[in-house]
């Protein structure tokens, strides 16, 4: 039954990923920490290096099939991509040593708070002014990588959480800013799930749960059997969805995510 609803949240991951440009991250993070729950303090951790692992294939799937003249917007960004790599390999390293409470407190914080900003600012779900609006589309700082980076590997979130939003206000539709998030989470999740896969959790002697470093295998290959298809049917036939709907269903799954990870007790 476990493996079952993984692959029903893989499905969901891969609509996610196309759609959202989240290539797993807090929409995997809460329910690898259910699956594991048997781990003890040690879930987050675990969902969290299971989250990464499952975001390098899918962010790398969805880069592969993307048209080449879109991903042509990321020409010139090199820097940007070492930094955020670089960042992600700090942030991986940082949460292998982190108390897994202020971790969940810290994932559901920085959602919440991201949310609250999308919902009080202009530029995204609400127009930009007459001027920043007429203005060309415009690139993420480089000086932003490293910051992305390590706070996404520290959460598991990918970075499309931040990458989304501030494409978007840089002037790019929401289907341009999603796109582009895939190739960025690909440079933040992938050292980081490397070094992921060098941990170890202490809880991994008292109880049945598999693992490689402090990712679960097992609900990485069932997270990934339900999203792979998903990712590549719908970059084929990419779904029709305006920019205002697709930016409050962007602000409505963060929203869901912040209420899935509250505590319980």
């Amino acid at each position: 039954m476990t493996l079952l609803v993984l692959f029903c949240i893989g499905v969901l991951t891969g609509l996610t990923t196309v759609l959202f440009g989240f290539g797993g991250g807090f929409v995997a993070v809460p329910v690898v920490v259910w699956a594991d729950a048997s781990l003890g303090a040690d879930a987050l951790r675990v969902a969290t290096a299971t989250s990464l692992a499952v975001m390098v294939v899918n962010s790398g799937f969805a880069t592969a099939v993307t048209p080449r003249g879109t991903l042509a917007r990321l020409r010139g960004s090199g820097p940007l991509l070492v930094l955020l790599s670089a960042g992600g390999a700090l942030g991986a390293l940082a949460a292998l040593r982190a108390p897994a409470g202020p971790v969940r407190w810290a994932f559901v914080a920085y959602v919440a708070a991201t949310l609250a900003d999308l919902l009080a600012r202009p530029g995204f779900l609400r127009p930009r002014s007459g001027e920043a609006a007429a203005a060309e589309p415009g690139r993420l700082p480089n000086v932003l990588g490293a910051p992305i980076g390590a706070v996404a590997a520290f959460l598991g979130v990918g970075g499309s959480v931040m990458t989304v939003p501030a494409l978007r206000r840089a002037g790019h539709t929401m289907h341009v800013a999603t796109v582009l998030a895939n190739p960025l989470t690909l440079a933040v999740a992938l050292p980081a799930a490397v070094v992921s896969l060098s941990g170890s959790p202490a809880a991994t002697a008292h109880t049945t749960v598999p693992l490689v470093g402090t990712v679960d295998p097992r609900a990485a290959a069932a997270l990934l059997l339900g999203a792979l298809p998903v990712i590549a049917v719908l970059r084929r036939r990419p779904p029709k969805i305006s920019d205002g709907a697709h930016a409050r269903a962007y602000a409505a799954l963060l929203a869901a995510a912040t209420v899935a990870m509250l505590p319980l007790n």
